[in-house]
């Protein structure tokens, strides 16, 4: 059984595809965050790393 189906019908699929797969992503990275419960749960040097980093990512989005 063989059909035939145009391109934007192809194109459109693949978009879906692409955009269930994003979702799939985001719900992993929510459900395998962990917030601690008080900040004094995490080590002051690792809080510093952890700001550290979001800085830097802020600046590198904002300069895109």
């Amino acid at each position: 059984m063989q059909e035939k189906y145009s391109i934007n019908e192809i194109l459109n699929a693949i978009n879906d595809l692409q955009d269930i797969k994003k979702e799939k992503i985001v719900d992993k990275i929510t459900v395998n965050k962990t917030i601690p419960k008080k900040k004094s749960d995490i080590p002051t040097n690792t809080l510093k790393l952890i700001e550290e980093a979001e800085k830097k990512i802020r600046s590198k989005l904002q300069s895109e």
